[in-house]
This record gives C-alpha cells, structure tokens and sequence, in this order.
C-alpha cells in the first residue's frame, strides 16, 4: 500500500464529537514507520505540551517517564488513517515533522519509547 501524500487526522478524545488537532501528510514511509509534515489545527495548543514532554524524555532516553507521558497521549489523541481510526499507534511530533507506527490490532505490551532506527 503507498502512503505519499495520504492525509492523517489527529483529533482529540473529548465529548461524543472528536475535536481536529492537526493533519500528517505523510511523506515518506520506512516500515513500520510513516513520516510526514506536521500540520497543527486551532487547537492542537491543548495536547502540545504532551508532545514536547515526550520529545524530551525520549531524547533523554528516560523510557519509564515517556510511557507514562505516552499513556496521557493516549488517552487525549486518536489517530485517523484515510481509511478510518486505527486501534494503536505510537506519535511523536516535534515542530512541523511527525512520525508514527500504527496498527489495526492493539501492540503487544512493549514499552513505548524509541524513535525510528
């Protein structure tokens, strides 16, 4: 399946109505890893501090701090492939650049953490 220029949608877990975050538009695919460009929507402000968090403790190799910042993320974000929501996923956005992996079926119970090798 080719990804380039498909469109993800990040939206928010609130009420019955999920809110738009902000929009990948995927611009590269290195399996199981999808790469793109970072569009936020209005109110991405609420969640970005998540982000930035998890950047950090991910840079700081700190993995038992990120999966408890990831499980925030969770339980704030979904994540919507062109197709419809996926099941599981695991975002970083920094700046303008997203990058992901996701699943139709829930991960196995691994740690969060990592960046794409």
């Amino acid at each position: 399946m080719g990804y380039q220029d498909e469109r993800w949608q990040l939206v928010r877990r609130r009420g019955p109505e999920p809110e738009p975050l902000g929009e990948i538009v995927i611009e590269e695919a290195d399996f199981p890893w999808l790469h793109g460009r970072f569009v936020p929507g209005p109110a991405f402000p609420v969640v970005e501090p998540l982000f930035i968090r998890s950047a950090a403790l991910a840079e700081a190799e700190d993995w038992e701090a990120f999966d408890q910042v990831y499980e925030e993320i969770r339980r704030a974000v979904s994540l919507r492939s062109p197709s419809g929501p996926v099941a599981e996923f695991l975002l970083h956005i920094e700046g303008d650049r997203a990058w992901f992996r996701w699943s139709d079926e829930p991960f196995d119970d691994e740690p969060f953490g990592g960046e794409p090798e």
